[in-house]
């Protein structure tokens, strides 16, 4: 049995309805009905950094930040792929330069999303016709 069970539906359209556990997700290729794909990505993103920069922040003694939040920022190519993405990260505590710097490399090696965005992690798809 696989570690992360999701699935996702599309009846028609191209809104697509993930069950994930108990939640459902619901992305829109064209960003009418939800988030589209690239933006839903750039979300999941900053919400896997977050808890691996408080992580990372307690790894180094600073074990209460209060708030943090993420402005996150991307660039598409012509082809609407994501080609850049930047993070504005906000700490409520008071945290040198120094410190935020070696927190913030920190979090990226424990960032499971971080390790994902890799070259060669790419779906292995089997598919079959007539399957309704």
């Amino acid at each position: 049995m696989a570690d992360i069970e999701v699935t996702s539906t599309s009846d028609e359209g191209f809104v697509t309805k993930s069950r994930i556990g108990e939640f459902q997700l619901t992305v829109d290729a064209t960003g009418e009905e939800g988030p589209d794909p690239n933006a839903t990505l750039a979300a999941d993103y900053a919400s896997c950094y977050i808890p691996a920069f408080r992580v990372g922040a307690q790894q180094r003694g600073h074990d209460d930040l209060g708030k943090v939040e993420i402005d996150v920022s991307a660039e598409l190519d012509e082809d609407d792929d994501l080609e850049e993405i930047a993070f504005d990260l906000k700490v409520e505590a008071d945290v040198d330069d120094e410190d935020l710097k070696e927190i913030v490399e920190r979090a990226h090696d424990i960032c499971h999303v971080d390790a994902a965005l890799r070259d060669d992690l790419r779906a292995d798809v089997s598919a079959e016709g007539d399957a309704f």
